[in-house]
């Protein structure tokens, strides 16, 4: 049976994952019960003996990497580490690369070195060759205080002397390396203590003045060696060929070999591998980083520790090299019974056995972030793991934790306020009350359900098809999206007017829509309500981005509508509440389809057409099955009222031209609506592109919309274009169900920001 391969591991409960282990043979009865009683963590009493000031201990999660083979040995691999994505992924890699033979790791003897600073020293040169001379008696000295370590094979082992050049008032700057093999020992004490035994002999010798005497992190005579070869078959996935992946691997390598930024990034993935190794068995990661980060400076400038290249027969061979000093003896190993724990599950039997697993880990770890970067983007697997984290942090547990993670990740807003939203929304009870000052304290129901009763909201929305048309008694088709905005009334302030404050999501004070505008929308209500203004504060809790074609204003007045009735107990229809938004909408914009007032107050997809007496006329669309959407925003603010006026100049000038353009626009509205009821995202998609250019053809189109439509497109998407008013904004995309992460990371990538939302 592999040690190492666990299908599904990551699926199970703790205790299930505890009982196989425990079965497996790989934790004993002790450790089986301290891990299932949360025993085996380090208690305070211990901690206070090993640093100062203790005041508690501070937790994090321990997890296996899985899967890996070294040296043709099987290793179950702890990791401690506090970010998601990198056990699964490292897991995942791990596999790959067992298919492909494993991994091979050599270390070499590991080597310390002890610094001896040398000043003040009259003649530098004649003082090297004197104390290189002296090398024998150094080393016997260096050695005389250690006979155990001596004993175990270990010991001070050789002495290098260099001139480093003029100091400030000092002469010439002489250092004694001292070589030390500390055996399994990380070795610290060890060699400060004899460099600090050698020091009188260093000053007789060069007749100098020794000052500093301490060892080097800069361990790079205890390099370790891990290498992959990969048959690009391996590398291929449904939408990859191994080739293509291989050769992307490849490239982004160069960028790191090329660029120190990208560098710095490239071995921070790495380190994220090999630290959360080292923290599990007690090794000094930060010796770790500092030594890593040096060596991959020691060149004209800061490069990657890996090299990726394709040999001969097309195979990926995968290569890194790095500096690794560990221990698995020593008081700082063995205080930890966590760290034994660790140590026991991981099964070695040397420091340098478990430097060649460490440094395997970080090759693979380097391996899962350039093949995701390469294919999906970096955030796909990351993104359903942060999303774990935050149903957590919120509170979700049971049955309903799945449902709250797929809720978020399709939300694209994975923010704890946002899970505790979901999770009311579920009917369960948010832990701690109210959610975190500042975020949204709506509940969000799933896109294109009705409004729960007593909840004070207004939906943002898409248009699928049909802007500018509709405003000229055309259809268009407009569904509602999984952002909102949420308000609440309080009564009994002193003010003589609404006082009106909208809370942003990071908890920071903004002005809704416009301040004037925003106050005569309040007074707008209050009037046709027959309520009085004064003494009312309206906070309004938003996550719908403004001035971007996804109807924040009519949101914003459906939203505080509601709770305006709310609050002063007047009972009023959907229809009602509407038509008050359509009112609102007049103030803001100047004339308005009415498309968005509606789909903010009814919450649910739509074709919309303003009759020639100006009622709407709304029919519902009901799809067979859920259509994915990306939104993308442009970054440019743009209000709907200018480019509705921008068109309707155009169109007096020549109405029959725009009519015509108008009329085109519609029937691919009626065609979208069939597409739709048939659940055929290919042919939506291509009314959608067609719909583009009518409307670039309107000029309400901008280069920054036009941009995502072509990376959108070029990343997959079936159809895109913009939504709304145009002019900057926002734009839509439509793909198949699996086939947004690629548009997503495609327009992040681009610096856009992204949300992913679906029809239903």
């Amino acid at each position: 049976m592999s040690r190492s391969r666990i299908p599904g591991f990551y699926q199970w409960s703790v205790e299930d994952r505890l009982k196989l282990l425990h079965e497996r043979g790989v934790l004993d009865n002790a450790h089986f019960a301290a891990l299932r009683g949360g025993t085996a963590a380090l208690d305070v009493g211990a901690a206070d003996r090993l640093i100062e000031n203790v005041i508690g201990v501070f937790s994090l999660p321990m997890g296996l990497g899985l899967n890996f083979q070294v040296n043709e040995r099987d290793y179950l691999v702890p990791m401690v580490v506090e970010e998601p994505s990198i056990i699964a992924a490292v897991s995942s890699t791990a596999k790959l690369v067992r298919q492909a033979g494993g991994f091979s790791s050599v270390a070499d003897e590991p080597l310390l070195i002890g610094q001896v600073q040398v000043v003040d020293v009259p003649e530098p040169e004649r003082a090297r060759l004197a104390v290189l001379a002296q090398t024998p008696e150094i080393l016997r000295l260096a050695n005389s205080g250690h006979p155990n370590m001596l004993a175990r094979g270990g010991g001070a082992r050789d002495v290098e002397v260099f001139l480093r050049g003029t100091t400030a008032y000092n002469g010439e700057l002489l250092v004694v390396h001292l070589m030390v093999d500390t055996r399994d020992a990380m070795g610290a004490n060890l060699v400060n203590s004899m460099c600090e035994r050698i020091a009188p002999l260093i000053e007789e010798i060069s007749q100098g003045r020794v000052f500093l005497r301490i060892l080097s992190n800069l361990t790079d005579r205890a390099l370790v060696r891990a290498r992959a070869v990969i048959p690009p078959g391996l590398l291929e996935t449904g939408e990859f060929s191994g080739e293509r992946v291989r050769d992307g691997i490849v490239l982004a390598n160069e960028f790191a070999a090329m660029d120190p930024y990208r560098a710095t990034t490239h071995n921070k993935g790495i380190m994220n591998g090999i630290d959360a190794v080292a923290i599990a068995t007690g090794n000094d990661w930060r010796a770790i980083e500092a030594a890593a980060h040096a060596y991959a400076a020691r060149g004209i400038r800061y490069a990657p520790l890996t090299d990726w290249r394709t040999d001969e027969d097309g195979n990926l061979v995968g290569e890194l090299t790095i500096p690794l000093k560990v221990g698995t003896v020593g008081g700082q190993v063995e205080s930890n019974p966590a760290v034994r724990l660790a140590r026991t599950i991981l099964d070695v039997s040397s420091a340098r056995e478990l430097a060649e697993v460490m440094a395997a880990v970080g090759l693979a770890q380097n391996l899962a972030a350039l093949k995701a970067l390469s294919t999906t983007g970096i955030q796909r697997g990351h993104m359903r793991l942060h999303a774990r984290a935050v149903a957590a942090a919120a509170g979700a547990s049971g049955a309903r934790f799945d449902e709250v993670v797929e809720r978020l990740i399709a939300d694209g807003e994975i923010k704890v306020w946002k899970a505790r939203q979901i999770m009311e929304a579920l009917g369960e009870t948010v832990e701690g009350g109210a959610p975190a000052a500042g975020a949204p304290r709506a509940v969000v129901p799933p896109v294109a359900a009705v409004p729960a009763p007593g909840a004070h909201l207004g939906y943002g929305k898409i248009i699928l098809l049909g802007e500018h048309s509709v405003v000229y008694g055309h259809h268009a088709i407009a569904a509602p999206i999984g952002l909102s905005v949420r308000a609440e009334v309080t009564r009994g302030s002193s003010a003589s007017e609404p006082v009106i404050s909208d809370w942003d999501v990071d908890g920071s004070v903004r002005e809704p829509i416009r301040e004037n505008i925003s106050h005569r929308v309040a007074a707008l209500i209050t009037e046709r309500l027959g309520v009085p203004a004064a003494g009312m504060r309206v906070d309004v809790f938003s996550d719908l981005p403004r001035a971007s074609g996804l109807g924040a204003s009519a949101a914003f007045a459906v939203a505080v509508i509601r709770a305006v009735a709310a609050s002063f107990d007047i009972r009023i229809s959907d229809a009602a509440v509407s038509r008050l938004a359509f009112e609102c909408e007049q103030i803001v914009h100047g004339t308005p389809s009415g498309i968005d007032n509606t789909v903010a107050t009814f919450g649910r997809p739509i074709l919309f057409r303003k009759t020639d007496d100006g009622r709407p006329e709304i029919s519902d669309i009901v799809t067979p099955q859920p259509i994915p959407i990306i939104i993308g925003l442009s970054g440019v603010s743009a209000l709907t009222s200018q480019t509705v006026g921008l068109v309707r100049r155009a169109w007096q000038r020549n109405p029959r031209r725009y009519d015509q353009i108008f009329a085109q626009i519609d029937g691919l509205v009626l065609a979208g609506v069939d597409a739709l009821r048939r659940g055929d995202i290919a042919d939506l998609g291509e009314l959608m592109n067609i719909n583009q250019g009518l409307l670039n053809a309107l000029q309400v189109s901008s280069p920054e919309l036009e941009e995502l439509v072509a990376i959108a497109r070029r990343a997959g998407a079936l159809g895109a274009k913009l939504t709304g008013g145009g002019g900057g904004g926002a734009m839509i995309a439509v793909a198949e169900p699996g086939g947004t992460e690629p548009i997503i990371a495609a327009m992040r990538g681009a610096g856009y920001t992204t949300y992913l939302t679906e029809i239903r």
